[in-house]
């Protein structure tokens, strides 16, 4: 009985993290027209960097202050940026649900990224998985190429980071704390998505143009900046109480969480074509969930 209530408390705080990313995410379309995404990404690391920092050194000290694999780190730090910046992008551009459905990609793509940078095998079902999973892509994307052109490409961009961050992850587990880590993420991405930001800024293209931001600007980024932390946080504490498989399927939650917000509070209402591809790519993820669950245990193999 004490395992079940350790799982479902887990599960319920893996939920509240993921919504606490779609309430992010609908910040983030508020500011559309106001502050390009690039900028809403460099400032919303910047906060977080600032809270990382603070929060490192009440935890650890000076020892918190440690870069180990450096190399490593930087690549962890530009896949999360190009991620960051892709779908703060996709966010403004699009519906929300639309963006947030084609980001659920990632999973194939990372079964896929793995067997060419990592030599790995890519297993049947992530095969299938990914070919029903682009199915689902092509429908969601197919009025927003017609109405946006190829603004379109910005989320399956954060899918492609989210996906080399995961193996980046993988190869830097347990080289320090997790908070270390995350400190580690937010140091290495912060100046490449200024940078980015400068860049499109200078640019002149409309979409990167970034006017005189007001308080309420820096307020909202702020708000985006609390609540992805809280996010990560909450997941993680859910994955400390039920494992990371039992956990991993709530991410569909913000699926549904987006398809909600976007409705009701943008006027986003999803067309059937919409609706089924996201069911494809929903449906393609759990299925190459399910095919990696351990028999035994219900989870994965470390």
């Amino acid at each position: 009985m004490e395992e079940y209530r350790k799982v479902r408390a887990g599960l319920a705080l893996a939920l509240c993290g993921f919504l606490c990313l779609s309430l992010g995410d609908s910040v983030t379309k508020t500011l559309a027209g106001e502050w390009p995404g690039s900028a809403v990404a460099a400032l919303r690391y910047g906060f977080g960097l600032l809270g990382l920092i603070l929060a490192v050194a009440f935890t650890y000290g000076r020892k918190g202050f440690v870069c180990p694999r450096p190399w490593l780190q930087a690549a962890r730090g530009g896949a999360v940026a190009l991620a960051t910046f892709c779908f703060f992008m996709a966010v403004q551009a699009m519906p929300l649900a639309n963006a947030t459905a084609i980001e659920f990609t990632n999973p194939m793509l990372t079964a896929i990224f793995s067997a060419v940078l990592l030599k790995e095998r890519a297993p049947r079902a992530a095969i299938i998985a990914t070919i029903f999973a682009f199915a689902g892509v092509l429908a969601v994307l197919r009025p927003e190429v017609a109405r946006i052109g190829w603004s379109a490409g910005w989320p399956l961009l954060a899918a492609c980071g989210m996906a080399l961050l995961i193996i980046a992850n993988r190869k830097a587990a347990g080289a320090a704390p997790v908070l270390v880590m995350q400190l580690l993420i937010a140091a290495f991405a912060f100046p490449l998505l200024v940078l980015a930001a400068a860049v499109g800024h200078i640019s002149g293209a409309p979409a990167f143009h970034i006017p005189p931001p007001d308080w309420t600007i820096f307020a909202r980024c702020a708000l985006v900046a609390v609540t992805g932390t809280t996010a990560h946080l909450l997941i993680f504490l859910g994955t400390t109480k039920a494992s990371a498989p039992v956990v991993a399927p709530m991410v569909y939650v913000q699926m549904l969480a987006a398809i909600g917000i976007g409705w009701a509070v943008f006027s986003e209402a999803p067309d059937l074509m919409t609706l089924g591809g996201a069911a494809l790519i929903i449906g393609s993820g759990i299925y190459l969930w399910r095919s990696q669950r351990s028999p035994d245990l219900g989870g994965a193999p470390d």
